[in-house]
């Protein structure tokens, strides 16, 4: 399965010796496509840090392909000093970015596999860990597809969508989770006029999200996140479609900064609010949002780091968390690829999130 729009472009993926992570350098977009080669463990850490690859599906698919790298480059044929390699780096990549639920998944997905496997010779090892690891890739752009197919069933040819952040190709394997939707209704001729808010301070809605869209051949319209009021004041939005980067079991929902406040928006003027993500970003022992970490990020993000000469006075306080948490009460629905859930969520939630369990 590939996205047709999007042949050429690849978020992340694993050389064919399987020795180095090859990831698309989102920082560089939307100016220049480059893809830079991630060997060693402080390598992977910091370009999920500086956001180098970054949304939750496509930070998981890293680290379950990083951990297995770095294993390998690691050597030996002692399985406890395999252990002691893949948990010592999987602790430190973990590290890296503690919201997006996904990084700490994949890695204990990984060391599963690990443990199963911890009988055979080191060289079958290295071919169940690789294994896992594709495998993790291709569920997860097999859940965006189908996330895809159910958000789709909720929006009406020609609507107008409001989308925060970036949730499509680029933060995930294929087609994207808030994004989905406007791709499969781009193949099939919705015609769907979106307007992507330009997500402050990372400024991925700007970057990210305009670039995919428009090579897409969407109907895109960036506005700065305090015109999200008016658009919608103006009859232009009919429905709203974000990620998530961790679901709390009651359905409250972590996403990139300023997302709650869209939630606000859209209760008060009437316009169905949809978080869409894959069923590995909940997080069943995290009961509410309150429970969920927020990362901090460099103050230089909202300061200096787009513009060409720094914006606020030198020694300012800035306060700067990546992410905000919205309300259950605030969500119309929570699309994932075993289906939709309407509130209450707990019961939906807990069932997806057992293995082998679905629900609609």
């Amino acid at each position: 399965m590939t996205n047709e729009f999007f042949p050429d472009l690849r978020t992340v993926r694993l050389d064919e010796p399987g020795g180095a992570v090859v990831i698309l350098d989102q920082t560089r977009l939307p100016g220049e496509e480059t893809y830079v080669e991630l060997r060693t463990p402080e390598q992977i850490w910091e370009a999920i840090r500086e956001l180098k690859v970054r949304g939750a599906p496509a930070i998981g698919v890293t680290a379950a392909y990083g951990i297995y790298v770095c294993c390998r480059r690691a050597g030996g044929s002692c399985f406890d000093d395999l252990c002691e390699t893949f948990d010592r780096t999987a602790a430190y990549l973990a590290s890296s970015r503690p919201t997006a639920v996904n990084l700490s998944a994949a890695l204990e997905r990984m060391r599963n596999c690990l443990l199963a496997h911890r009988d055979e010779p080191a060289a079958g090892i290295w071919d169940r860990l690789r294994d896992e690891a594709e495998a993790i890739r291709r569920e997860d752009a097999t859940a965006c597809r189908q996330i895809g197919e159910y958000g789709l069933s909720l929006l009406e040819p020609g609507a107008g969508i409001l989308t925060h952040c970036n949730a499509g190709h680029l933060a995930t394997s294929e087609y994207g989770t808030a994004l989905a939707p406007l791709y499969l209704g781009q193949e099939r001729g919705y015609g769907f006029r979106v307007y992507a808010d330009e997500t402050r301070p990372l400024l991925q809605g700007a970057r990210l999200t305009s670039y995919e869209l428009m090579r897409a051949g969407i109907d895109v319209t960036l506005i700065c996140d305090n015109m999200a009021s008016l658009v919608m004041s103006e009859g232009r939005v009919q429905a709203v479609l974000v990620g998530c980067d961790r679901i709390a079991a009651n359905g409250d929902a972590a996403n990139k900064i300023g997302t709650s406040g869209v939630a606000v928006l859209a209760r008060h003027y009437g316009i169905p609010f949809y978080v869409l993500g894959p069923t590995s970003t909940i997080d069943a022992d995290c009961p509410t949002g309150a429970s969920i970490p927020i990362e901090q990020r460099d103050p230089a993000e909202v300061t200096e780091a787009h513009y060409a000469q720094r914006m606020a006075p030198r020694n300012v306080k800035v306060y700067n968390p990546a992410f905000d948490v919205t309300p259950c009460d605030l969500i119309t629905a929570i699309v994932t690829e075993r289906g939709i859930a309407r509130p209450p969520f707990d019961d939906a939630l807990r069932a997806w999130s057992l293995p082998g369990r679905a629900g609609r």
